[in-house]
């Protein structure tokens, strides 16, 4: 007598023909529902879908970290101004540090007999009065004239900056002493003291001018560092990092100093170009830098006859030019990181 059969659960009534029961096809409306809690598979509930996050919002998380220096970088990368500015000054210091890369004469070799002659093959600026190649002369002429400006612009920053900085941050007498002695700075006018203390000095090369530009230059700087650590020593972090018992030395070089800067910043870039025509102006005025020293102020001092500028105009034209062009880039380079360093611009 046959087993019988054991079944794990209780037998299904039959599928007419035709409803396609387990191969998918077909119409299943007429097929009976299997009772509850037989043969039902549980199906867990989907997850909420998490929103992705594209780039956009890594660039978001990105942007609130930066800080100020990384948000002025973002900043100037993308202004033109900048760009066009410091590929300008880039290729004026190259030709600074290495003017033989496109002027291969000696600057100090002149021809008398080509004196005054204009625009000629392998001379394209012509000759001035002495008979040099005015082209050779612009180019080695940027050294001196930018190399008075960079000295001039770092002795001032650290002078002014050393002395206004813990001024404005201390307050006290030595606030008082340095207000009254750069007020009495200011009294002088930069030309008329340059002409006055290179009167008294007959010495050559750069550095008589440029300790000139920096005695008549540090109380500028040396206001405006005052005045931005007043502005920062106020601030929230100041006095959380002093209630959390800082030293004021700590203080003024971890968060005053790195955080007043900027201003300071802006100013010496403005100050570069302002320097290179006060070093033209002296020059100009015979008492800055004298020849055989080759500068853009002492070739416009040599050009500056009426008679040969109306007979040969290129030779004033082209010191005149790359003089402008120095100073119109550093100007522009300025303004660019005011915009950037300065967060009421944004």
């Amino acid at each position: 007598m046959p087993e019988p059969t054991v079944r794990s659960h209780p037998e299904e009534p039959p599928v007419p023909a035709g409803t396609g029961a387990g191969t998918g096809t077909g119409t299943d409306a007429t097929a009976p529902a299997p009772p509850d809690g037989v043969g039902a598979v549980p199906v867990e509930p989907a997850a909420p879908a998490r929103p992705r996050r594209g780039r956009g919002a890594h660039r978001r998380r990105r942007e609130r970290t930066r800080g100020l220096w990384e948000d002025a970088w973002h900043d100037l990368r993308r202004n033109p101004v900048f760009g066009v500015s410091a590929l300008l000054i880039l290729f004026l210091l190259v030709i600074a540090v290495w003017p033989e890369s496109i002027a291969t004469r000696d600057p100090l070799s002149c021809d008398l007999g080509r004196a005054l002659d204009g625009p000629a093959p392998g001379h394209w600026f012509g000759f001035d009065a002495q008979g040099c190649d005015v082209y050779t002369r612009t180019v080695h002429g940027a050294r001196a004239s930018i190399a008075v400006a960079v000295c001039a612009t770092l002795g001032t920053a650290l002078i002014g900056g050393a002395l206004g900085g813990p001024a404005g941050f201390f307050g006290g007498w030595a606030d008082g002493v340095l207000s009254r002695v750069t007020d009495v700075f200011f009294g002088i006018p930069m030309v008329l003291g340059g002409l006055v203390f290179l009167a008294m000095v007959r010495a050559d090369g750069i550095w008589p001018v440029v300790w000139v530009i920096v005695a008549l230059g540090w109380p500028q700087t040396a206001r405006i560092a005052r005045g931005s650590a007043l502005a920062v020593r106020q601030n929230d972090f100041v006095q959380a990092a002093r209630a959390l018992g800082a030293g004021s030395g700590r203080i003024l070089l971890r968060h005053v100093l790195p955080n007043a800067v900027a201003p300071v910043i802006v100013v010496m870039t403005i100050a570069l170009g302002t320097y290179v025509a006060l070093e033209a102006t002296l020059s100009f005025l015979g008492i800055g830098l004298r020849p055989p020293t080759v500068s853009w102020g002492v070739a416009i001092s040599d050009a500056s006859d009426g008679m040969q500028f109306r007979n040969a105009p290129h030779i004033l034209l082209y010191p005149a030019a790359a003089l402008s062009v120095t100073v119109l880039a550093f100007i522009m380079l300025g303004d660019a990181v005011r915009d950037a360093l300065d967060p009421k611009l944004r």
